[in-house]
């Protein structure tokens, strides 16, 4: 059997993430792809850049760059997508939280705010990195009451862990925003608006494969 499917004719392409949200939305697109985790200890990184005095643009490319790179330099052989997320709320810097405690706190936190999400998206080819980009929409909150939040919680539960800010457009994270601003897939964790065009530049084919 054939799928219609937008991918690489000459090589492997790999998302170097475990974002179930990154992922979905490769799929979505319908595009061939491979997801294969990068580890590395972001919130060390982002709290070392930070102390640097690094911006959130900055902080969001570099942890970006290392994410793809740690793949890239495994794989030369395939192009390689990398993208990294975070969330800025009245000059204070949010990374993904380390508790559900922690999440709470940072939903109280954004309540009834606006706040962008600085998300850096690169590409990588023969293990070099080729192209970046940075989008930052933006996003507001209705004034939440510590119920709601709680309510909330409960419905996602870990999966809080998963996003800075502690919360997911999707599904029932609609109830919290009042107001929306920018690329709908760069809130969602991936500018593919931006993206697309670089991977069509580098050969992504609509096309049967087997």
């Amino acid at each position: 059997m054939t799928t219609a499917l937008w991918h690489l004719p000459q090589k492997p392409l790999i998302l170097a993430s475990q974002s179930q949200a990154r992922q979905a939305l490769l799929k979505q697109a319908g595009i061939s792809y491979t997801a294969l985790p990068a580890s590395i200890d972001e919130e060390l990184i982002r709290q070392s850049a930070q102390a640097e005095g690094a911006s959130a643009d900055e902080i969001a490319v570099l942890l970006a760059e290392l994410k793809g790179q740690k793949i890239a330099s495994s794989h030369p052989e395939a192009m390689v997508i990398a993208s990294d997320q975070l969330l800025v709320c009245e000059d204070q810097i949010y990374g993904k939280p380390e508790s559900l405690a922690s999440a709470k706190s940072q939903l109280m936190a954004l309540s009834g705010k606006r706040h962008t999400l600085v998300t850096a998206v690169m590409l990588f080819d023969n293990g070099k990195r080729i192209w970046h980009h940075i989008a930052r929409p933006e996003v507001t909150f209705h004034h939440l009451t510590e119920t709601e939040i709680d309510q909330y919680l409960a419905h996602i539960q870990e999966d809080a862990l998963a996003s800075p800010g502690s919360y997911f457009l999707e599904g029932a994270g609609i109830h919290l925003f009042a107001d929306l601003f920018g690329d709908y897939y760069a809130i969602l964790g991936l500018p593919l608006l931006a993206l697309l065009p670089q991977l069509k530049l580098h050969g992504l084919t609509y096309g049967l494969q087997v």
